[in-house]
């Protein structure tokens, strides 16, 4: 069963990244009722939720509730953010007993106008990294543009080396700069998308093995890059998730990542999942 929960609060985002997806849903804000009844649902086969799936979650105006309600209900809660508001949210942030774990994905400033110098985007984020740090939960910088979108990467790292002096220990996915702040190097990739090229079906995944996302309208997908719903397969607002994740199109989909025969269209015309290709 799913240990991850991508439960989408908003679908809305104040930047247009040219690697993010996007979508073409009408915009939405899920309230605190709609939180209320897909978190409870979601609790039983998952111990962490995140905040996104699309959408930039430090926009939601009921933040601080929907801590206290995943505070009620147990889980540790994982948040990713651009960046761009944590000044604004930072008291919220900082004050979430369940919130585990805030990444930043420092490579939205190279393909957007935030309206604010490099220096002063990063001194916000590093300044928010360093008072997560202090309340210990982790913060992760995030460099997921290797290969694209990376001409600003030596310059960022040669602030964040100031920022974070000393010796950064080596880890598989980037370096821990300190103890609770860390850098995450990542490929760019491209998201599954029914216009692209079809890789095949000789590969896994770890949707429905691992995760399980639901967007802002209640629909249950089977992973976090799912970002219109394509493989639906149902809505947490008006079935149980356990009839939801034992269909037959779910477990189909299980199967076929178990057995490398992938037939669901999407899930082979998946960027991310070329990394799994044999």
């Amino acid at each position: 069963m799913p240990n991850k929960a991508y439960l989408e609060i908003t679908n809305v985002c104040n930047l247009s990244c040219s690697f993010c997806h996007g979508t073409i849903r009408e915009p939405k804000f899920i309230s605190v009722e709609e939180f209320k009844v897909a978190a409870k649902k979601l609790r039983v086969f998952a111990d962490f939720l995140y905040f996104h799936l699309l959408g930039e979650p430090l926009l939601h105006p009921d933040l601080a509730e929907f801590f206290e309600i995943s505070e009620e209900l147990g889980f540790k809660v994982n948040l990713t953010t651009n960046g761009t508001l944590l000044n604004e949210r930072a008291e919220v942030l900082l004050s979430a007993k369940p919130l585990r774990k805030v990444s930043v994905s420092l490579h939205s400033y190279e393909v957007n106008s935030i309206g604010m110098s490099l220096d002063d985007y990063l001194e916000n984020c590093f300044d928010f990294c360093k008072k997560a740090a202090e309340n210990k939960k982790i913060a992760v910088m995030r460099l997921w543009n290797k290969g694209g979108f990376d001409s600003l990467n030596n310059e960022i790292l040669d602030k964040m080396h100031k920022a974070f002096e000393g010796d950064w220990q080596e880890l598989y996915s980037g370096y821990k700069l300190q103890e609770y702040v860390f850098l995450e190097w990542g490929e760019l990739f491209d998201w599954p998308d029914k216009k692209a090229e079809d890789i095949g079906g000789n590969h896994s995944c770890y949707g429905l093995r691992d995760q399980v996302g639901v967007l802002c309208d209640g629909t249950v997908v089977p992973c976090c890059l799912d970002a219109e719903g394509t493989i639906n397969l149902g809505n947490i607002f008006e079935k149980d998730l356990e009839d939801i994740l034992n269909s037959e199109r779910a477990e189909n989909l299980k199967k076929s990542f178990q057995t490398r025969n992938v037939t669901e269209d999407l899930c082979r015309r998946c960027g991310y999942a070329k990394r799994f290709v044999k």
